[in-house]
């Protein structure tokens, strides 16, 4: 087990006192086995009240509703947060679906349905020919080396850039360009693996950052296999997810796992700017 301590820090500012709708902030990472929130603090401004729900992905959600207007909006928190260690993916598959392709069971088909149609159909056709260069249909592939194979393929044939705009590009427009952010690789594998059958989703959360490393806040991308579950793979730093990710948010679709949603009311020139402050750092458990 360790722990790592998150400060997230989510400033707006505008030209003068505006007045806020209610906001959803999904920062609280999701609780279980592998990880436990040891102490969270979080502080709002300008005053408001909170509450917390669940949404349809089991997400947590703080739902704020702000009680004064105001020339600055600041969500800020701090968190420790316990990660343990979980077992190798290649250790946990099911036999029957050690090789691809495999069918899922009968009792696992209609919660999984979902998360095994693209997002994007309409790119379905550029994204199968890219895909062909890893498997072709009647092939038989290891589950674990194909999925491995596919997490690579993003890593090494696409350039990261960090976007500061909104929104993900779509998986053709990643194709064209050659390059994106995080979340718009883990968009590019979430489609890529439902397009050979996988169930995906996408994911929104931290990374403690080594050495060549991309991101802070972070998205990748979690394919559910029999016997291992939901497994988390990091086509941004080519890697599997690990107890160095912090798992946010989940969500079939990356706009319902926003980490802070919400509108203000006032002139249309009245916003002056954000700024987004994240650290995670490992801290001494004891």
């Amino acid at each position: 087990m360790k722990r790592i301590r998150i400060i997230h820090d989510t400033h707006y500012s505008y030209h003068e006192p505006v007045e806020f709708g209610p906001h959803r902030a999904m920062i609280r990472p999701r609780e279980g086995h592998d990880l436990h929130i040891a102490a969270m603090e979080l502080a709002i401004e300008p005053a408001a009240k909170v509450r917390w729900l669940r949404d349809v992905y089991g997400n947590s959600i703080a739902v704020i509703e702000f009680l004064e207007r105001g020339s600055e909006l600041r969500i800020h928190s701090e968190m420790a947060v316990d990660l343990f260690d979980d077992r190798p993916i290649d250790c946990a598959i099911d036999p029957s679906a050690a090789q691809y392709p495999f069918q899922y069971g009968a009792d696992e088909q209609v919660e999984i349905v979902p998360y095994r149609l693209p997002s994007y159909p309409h790119d379905g056709p550029a994204l199968q020919k890219w895909l062909l260069d890893l498997y072709r249909p009647g092939q038989l592939a290891n589950t674990a080396d194909l999925l491995l194979a596919l997490n690579t393929r993003i890593f090494e044939g696409f350039q990261y850039i960090p976007r500061e705009e909104a929104g993900v590009q779509l998986p053709c427009q990643t194709l064209a360009l050659g390059s994106g952010s995080c979340r718009d690789y883990a968009v590019f594998m979430m489609e890529a693996a439902r397009h050979w059958g996988f169930a995906a989703r996408f994911v929104t959360g931290y990374i403690q950052m080594a050495d060549g490393q991309h991101g802070a806040t972070h998205a990748w991308t979690e394919i559910y296999l029999p016997g291992a579950g939901w497994r988390g793979y990091d086509p941004t730093n080519n890697k599997l997810a690990g107890s160095e990710h912090v798992s946010v948010a989940v969500a079939r679709e990356q706009d319902k796992a926003m980490p802070i949603a919400g509108g203000w009311f006032g002139a249309g020139n009245a916003f002056k700017g954000l700024s987004v402050s994240v650290q995670v750092v490992g801290v001494d458990a004891r």
